[in-house]
């Protein structure tokens, strides 16, 4: 930071979801089970998808990055938050700074990550006998890759103006992470021109992936309505309908978090938002689009028996262990 810009705030204090201090344990309850859920639902995805052979296509290469975002998404916030109900709320600059700026950083990969699979479902649908060819494995990388690269270079200016604002007042932040609206209305700098940056960089993210998203769907659509036969149009549309409805989700909440002035928005409000899009949607993003398809739950079916397998497998030996025992030491 230059010298003119320096802040004699050295950390700050997240007030957190309530200031009630009678909620505090239910919530620490309540949010310890969302945080499992979403840590056993998104890695159990990524530990069914990877060994398994018949789950090794595209789609399911867009489904495990994705559960892997939604797993960073909900860490990035979620520990902290349970430490915060149940001892001090104080928050190193350092370490505000990292919280935000992962944040941002997945938020941009998750954009793009949505509209790399609505493009992959617009190739799979419009040009099936092409598919293979048109979608190799140095497209889908580059497609992959380009979500998180831009996300880490985005996030990082973002990040930086942010933290180069002066911070020399109030250290109290009423939200329960470091967040840009917060941050941006506690500075005692001139905060217009930050302002003004974060709604026209995240109405141009918005925007442009929902754009790509949006016209996937229109030639998708327009496939669509060329199919004679109406099992085939249900079968192609419940192939969708997992992803319109976590595209929904996912910027649906941001739309509303972004598209007003920050200096317009309550911090209850902010609150609420942070907690559907960073908690709720990571919980259910893997039910929306993993167990709604016939391969996973195969895959679920076939891993349950090989466990009940194993679990057999290991009964039957303790229990030739216990005959052979009781024979031994049994009298006569």
């Amino acid at each position: 930071m230059s010298s003119d810009n320096c802040t004699s705030v050295t950390d700050f204090i997240l007030l957190g979801l309530t200031d009630h201090p009678e909620l505090q344990g239910f919530l620490f309850v309540l949010f310890f089970i969302v945080y499992f859920f979403t840590l056993l639902g998104n890695l159990g995805l990524i530990v069914l998808i990877r060994p398994n052979c018949s789950l090794h296509t595209l789609v399911y290469f867009f489904l495990t990055n994705l559960a892997f975002v939604d797993l960073w998404y909900s860490s990035n916030a979620n520990p902290k938050m349970l430490a915060n109900f149940l001892s001090e709320k104080t928050i190193s600059f350092a370490s505000c700074f990292i919280q935000c700026y992962i944040f941002i950083v997945l938020s941009l990969t998750e954009f793009y990550m949505l509209s790399a699979i609505a493009y992959d479902l617009y190739k799979a649908i419009c040009h099936p006998l092409h598919y293979s060819i048109k979608m190799s494995r140095r497209i889908y990388t580059c497609l992959m890759a380009f979500p998180y690269v831009y996300g880490f270079s985005e996030g990082l200016s973002r990040t930086v103006t942010t933290f180069r604002l002066s911070f020399c007042g109030s250290n109290i932040i009423s939200h329960f992470y470091c967040a840009n609206p917060p941050l941006i209305k506690l500075s005692c700098s001139d905060t217009r021109f930050k302002e003004n940056a974060t709604l026209l960089s995240a109405g141009f993210n918005l925007s442009n992936s929902l754009m790509n998203i949006i016209l996937s769907y229109i030639f998708i659509l327009m496939a669509i309505f060329k199919i004679q036969f109406s099992e085939g149009r249900s079968k192609v549309l419940s192939t969708c309908r997992s992803h319109i409805m976590g595209v929904t989700l996912f910027y649906g909440s941001l739309f509303c978090m972004y598209m007003r002035p920050l200096r317009d928005q309550s911090m209850e409000h902010s609150k609420m938002i942070g907690i559907f899009y960073t908690f709720v949607s990571s919980i259910l993003n893997p039910l929306i689009y993993s167990l709604r398809k016939k391969d996973v739950k195969a895959a679920l079916r076939k891993l349950k028996s090989i466990v009940q397998f194993y679990q057999l497998k290991f009964l039957k030996r303790g229990a030739a262990r216990s005959n052979i025992l009781i024979a031994i030491f049994s009298p006569g």
